[in-house]
């Protein structure tokens, strides 16, 4: 074994993992899949939408935000742990309002693409249907908050130049919804709209004139399931 790395279990399959590493890094290095949807590349882990959990030791941890560590034996796809991840989805499902078909990001949607893997039907909690607005005010980019899970992903990792935060979050509890700075300059351009569109899981950050330009057959996970080791 080499220096730094240590051994760890997930599901009765021996990998190496890098010290300091998450359960979700460590497992995407060995080519086994833990579903996320808030955690995103090189952005420090945030726990927020909870699809990663797992089991260790009969306690339930969030996959993305846990260091590994010698001997750690993961529970990554049991039943119980599917079934927690479904009722997840569905819980993001019914607090939004997710018009599958006509949603721009159809195909490419990671929340979607988790529902067919999770083989969601039709959810076991009620719909909230929740009125809420689609801000397009900026030049570039809309701001669709039907469908936003709130996943951070935009907080976190779409910056000005400086390092101060464009998006953050306003009002609380059930009322709560992210904000973009657009009295900053660095919002009003082409750029800025590609980056939160790149990084928004969902559907919910949409750079305008850039929809339905991939054709429905041929999008991100029309052909193949999210987490397919390719």
């Amino acid at each position: 074994m080499e220096q730094g790395y240590i051994k760890i279990t997930i599901d009765g399959k021996e990998i190496y993992a890098k010290e300091g590493q998450s359960i979700v890094q460590a497992a995407k290095d060995s080519g086994v899949f833990i579903p996320t949807l808030c955690d995103f590349k090189s952005l420090q882990p945030a726990g927020t939408c909870r699809t990663c959990t797992v089991k260790i030791g009969g306690r339930f941890v969030s996959g993305c935000t846990t260091q590994v560590s010698y001997g750690m034996v993961v529970e990554n796809e049991s039943p119980e742990l599917k079934d927690i991840r479904k009722g997840l989805i569905e819980m993001l499902f019914v607090e939004g309002n997710h018009m599958c078909p006509s949603c721009e990001k159809s195909g490419d949607c990671e929340l979607q693409a988790l529902a067919y893997r999770y083989r969601m039907t039709a959810p076991r909690f009620p719909f909230s249907f929740t009125n809420r607005k689609v801000d397009a005010s900026l030049p570039h980019l809309i701001l669709e908050h039907n469908r936003c899970i709130q996943c951070l992903r935009c907080v976190r990792g779409v910056k000005a130049k400086d390092g101060h935060e464009l998006f953050g979050f306003i009002n609380c509890g059930s009322n709560i919804e992210i904000a973009i700075d657009s009295e900053d300059p660095e919002t009003q351009t082409e750029s800025f709209a590609q980056k939160a569109m790149d990084i928004c899981p969902v559907g919910a950050l949409l750079k305008k004139g850039s929809a339905f330009q991939t054709p429905i057959g041929e999008r991100k996970y029309d052909k193949n399931q999210i987490g397919d080791i390719t």
